[in-house]
């Protein structure tokens, strides 16, 4: 199987652009779930370990079932599926760039939860326009286990976040761990008090940079985080800031990440919905590795260690 690795922003993403499953024809959605329901131990072989590890995030690119897109795409982790994932779309156009199958300008992915259309620019940098996103509740009362009261927002942004500035820790790489602890409380009690669907958890904090506006600390479904700002975190964000009236349309905001990469985004407002937005999120991805996985029969790990 060839894979081609990259990361956006610090965040990777393993594509796998020969020898991965038949998923056959219809939606991004409807092959999503062939995919988890037939080619499952594939997922969990491209990445978790041995080959893999937790951070990895994996896509599956194949032909379109719309024909005004360039590629159908799907998200997996080490623990699932994912609607979608911005800093992997990213990856994903910076990937089909190397291999020469896409080139500079604007282009359409059709992904399990809709089409976003993507932009090449000149500069190297991918714009994603991300599907619909929207604020469901603001200032929702959580009781996180040996940290009291936690107050903050549910969003949709490809993925469902809770998203929080009332917390109390430290948004820096030193307190990573501590942070995924305390990320992983906030998740249990989101979801038990609730909001079961949630699986992003998302700190806000000041920023290190200048020019940033914000600095976050996303936890992944499963135990790991986002090493990137998170391009739907990024986009569950500008949701909330338009639904508070706090961030204009097509007023620009930096999402700095963990690492202090940085993530530029904007919205519209969305014309069919009026508490939606459509958020545009700008980054760049670099390619790590071109390279082919070997799956040996005898091999007790073969498809990734459970």
């Amino acid at each position: 199987m060839r894979v081609i690795d990259s990361h956006t922003a610090g965040e990777p993403t393993r594509t796998i652009v020969e020898g991965g499953p038949d998923l056959g024809t219809g939606t991004a959605a409807e092959r999503l779930e062939r995919f988890r329901q037939s080619f499952d131990h594939v997922r969990t072989a491209v990445v978790r370990e041995p080959r893999g590890s937790d951070v990895l995030v994996g896509a599956w690119i194949g032909p379109p079932s719309d024909p005004t897109c360039a590629a159908a795409v799907i998200f997996f982790n080490n623990v699932g599926y994912l609607g979608m994932c911005g800093h992997g779309t990213i990856g994903v156009v910076a990937t089909l760039a190397w291999l020469g199958r896409l080139q500079r300008g604007e282009h359409r992915l059709e992904t399990p939860v809709g089409i976003v259309t993507v932009v090449l620019n000149d500069s190297g940098e991918v714009s994603v326009r991300n599907v619909p996103c929207w604020r469901v509740a603001t200032q929702v009362s959580i009781d996180v286990a040996g940290h009291g009261t936690v107050r903050g927002d549910v969003a949709w942004g490809g993925n469902w976040f809770f998203l929080t500035e009332d917390h109390g820790q430290s948004i820096d790489l030193q307190h990573a761990s501590s942070l995924v602890t305390f990320a992983s409380k906030v998740r249990h009690a989101v979801n038990t008090q609730g909001y079961p669907e949630v699986d992003h958890i998302e700190l806000f904090g000041p920023p290190r940079n200048a020019s940033a506006n914000s600095a976050n600390f996303v936890l992944c479904p499963g135990a790991a985080y986002d090493r990137s700002p998170c391009g739907t975190g990024t986009s569950a964000k500008l949701a909330c800031l338009a639904a508070a009236g706090k961030l204009a349309p097509g007023e620009e905001w930096i999402q700095e990440g963990i690492l202090g990469t940085s993530f530029r985004g904007r919205y519209v407002r969305d014309e069919t919905r009026p508490d939606a937005i459509i958020p545009t999120i700008t980054g760049t991805a670099h390619i790590t590795a071109d390279s082919r996985l070997v799956f040996d029969k005898h091999d007790p790990f073969q498809w990734g260690i459970h």
